[in-house]
């Protein structure tokens, strides 16, 4: 019974114990020495090109935060419109298997858009965040946010979404909106530390 558990749930399982092996790596002493160890890297990183022009030419910099930006506003909106349609409170007309799956198609395009842009901004200011611990903590979010979405979310909602317990998929939802919305609160938490 215990390894049909596992099969079924194979993703689920792997998700959980990865947000509770970084839990743990969080609040144990491997921590420090990582920190210590990847502060080359983030030395390195204001070095290369996308860290120079990041720190001295403004405008551009801007101009890449306000794709970055945008991609979170369209990434948010995937996130509410996929999992408001579960919820069943937008787009009720629609069969919710559409409107997932068109959002998620857009959904992964939003996701590129922000990793590019977000790889950049942090090379513009790397040493600056390294030192952030919120930023520490949306990247912490972020990984949450693209495990849950790519091997809970999506792998669930691939079968009949009308066959599926309709409490499962309401909580899949809740947790969804939830999870983004950490990372984009957290993303904002930055700006305000700095």
């Amino acid at each position: 019974m215990l390894t049909a558990f596992f099969s079924q749930n194979s993703r689920t399982v792997i998700t959980v114990a990865v947000l509770l092996l970084v839990t743990w790596f969080g609040y144990s002493d491997l921590r420090t020495a990582a920190f210590v160890a990847i502060e080359p890297f983030f030395q390195w990183m204001e070095t290369t090109w996308f860290g120079v022009i990041g720190k001295t030419w403004g405008p551009v910099f801007a101009f890449i935060q306000a794709i970055h930006l945008l991609g979170l506003a369209v990434l948010g909106g995937t996130v509410l419109a996929g999992d408001g349609r579960l919820l069943n409170i937008v787009l009720t007309d629609v069969p919710a298997k559409i409107v997932v799956d068109r959002c998620h198609r857009v959904f992964v395009w939003a996701l590129i858009a922000l990793l590019a842009t977000g790889i950049f901004m942090a090379c513009g200011v790397a040493m600056k965040i390294y030192y952030l611990p919120v930023y520490w903590y949306k990247m912490l979010a972020l990984v949450a946010g693209m495990l849950f979405h790519f091997y809970v979310r999506k792998p669930l909602l691939n079968h009949d979404i009308d066959e599926l317990n309709p409490v499962v998929v309401k909580m899949v939802a809740i947790a969804s909106i939830l999870v983004w919305f950490l990372v984009a609160a957290t993303g904002r938490w930055i700006g305000f530390s700095g």
